[in-house]
Order: C-alpha cells, then sequence, then structure tokens
C-alpha cells in the first residue's frame, strides 16, 4: 500500500478512537434541600 493510504487508516483509527474516548462524561448530581414538612402556624390577631 501507498504511504497515503496508511496515513489516512491511521488518521482514520486516530479519530475513531478520540471520538469514543468522549463518550465517557463526568456525571453532574445537584443537591436539593428538601422543604419542610409543616410549617409554623402564624399569628393572624384574630380568635378562630
Amino acid at each position: 500500500m501507498s504511504k497515503s493510504i496508511k496515513l489516512l487508516a491511521v488518521v482514520g483509527i486516530f479519530a475513531a478512537l478520540t471520538a469514543c474516548g468522549q463518550k465517557q462524561a463526568e456525571e453532574e448530581f445537584v443537591v436539593i434541600d428538601p422543604e419542610p414538612i409543616s410549617y409554623e402556624p402564624k399569628h393572624t390577631g384574630k380568635y378562630k
């Protein structure tokens, strides 16, 4: 085979390997503060 065909084959294999290697992304996780289960009763100033 000629040198240009070998060079194209090597470049193609290298491009395929780098494309497959980029799929491993870091996992992101989000921490959300939970809301309180119940709230304190508010004083309205009136008797109920």
